[in-house]
């Protein structure tokens, strides 16, 4: 043990005390939130291709108005990629460490994200093209990948709660323990959006607008204060 490099041993599975569960070796975080940017990134520039220029002349203004729901869609969902991004940025501030497990669960937030563009151009193409029906199939598509980008959140909490050695020295895993109902909250509320887009359509796609606002304006976190530590779960 005594000719292994320092950051080795302090890498060995179970962390330095063996108190936490083996998980792998341990890794700064800084690439991980590399290519999640990048992923953030290319998401947020290819929502903006399903907007069109008008192809025929003399209806211009006309053809500019009809595809509305396209750029409430792009709105909705620029807000929310961009929501996912603070939000992702201001979890990493409260991880010192990775290895595989989180990995993983970053990488399944990742997919979700990087599925978004195309319920978005389905959105569009059912209010400018389609019938009700369409809308509400549209919409509920739409509500489904929400739904499973937060429970995406709730895994990546429900593990930093259980792992804490993978934590910064200011963060506490009682944050992330609380953090959770904040996913749940997510789950359900695009659920609810879904179930009412079944039957007003234009509801559910406002109710999708607005709930990024709520995953914006709880970015920094629920107000959970544990002992010693302030209202963003970190120690004071």
């Amino acid at each position: 043990m005594a000719d292994l490099p320092a950051d080795a041993r302090q890498a060995s599975p179970g962390g330095p005390s063996g108190s936490d569960p083996p998980g792998g070796l341990l890794a700064e975080s800084g690439r991980v939130e590399a290519f999640s940017d990048g992923v953030f990134a290319i998401v947020i520039t290819l929502l903006v291709l399903d907007l069109r220029a008008p192809a025929h002349r003399g209806t211009l203004l006309p053809d500019l108005l009809a595809q509305w729901p396209a750029y409430v869609a792009y709105l909705a969902s620029f807000a929310y990629v961009g929501v996912i991004w603070v939000n992702h940025h201001q979890l990493f501030t409260r991880i010192a460490r990775v290895n595989v497990g989180l990995l993983w669960r970053n990488l399944a937030l990742l997919l979700t994200t990087s599925v978004l563009p195309f319920p978005t151009a389905v959105i569009g193409s059912a209010f400018q093209l389609g019938d009700r029906g369409d809308e509400s199939a549209a919409l509920v598509f739409y509500a489904a990948l929400g739904a499973t980008t937060a429970a995406t959140w709730l895994l990546l909490f429900h593990f930093l709660a259980r792992t804490p050695r993978l934590l910064a020295e200011e963060a506490h895993a009682a944050f992330f323990a609380a953090e959770r109902q904040r996913a749940v909250a997510g789950v359900a509320l695009y659920a609810a959006s879904g179930l009412c887009a079944i039957w007003y359509p234009v509801a559910g796609l406002a109710i999708a607008c607005v709930l990024p606002v709520f995953y914006g304006v709880t970015s920094a976190g629920l107000r959970w204060r544990g002992p010693g530590r302030d209202t963003a779960g970190k120690r004071c």
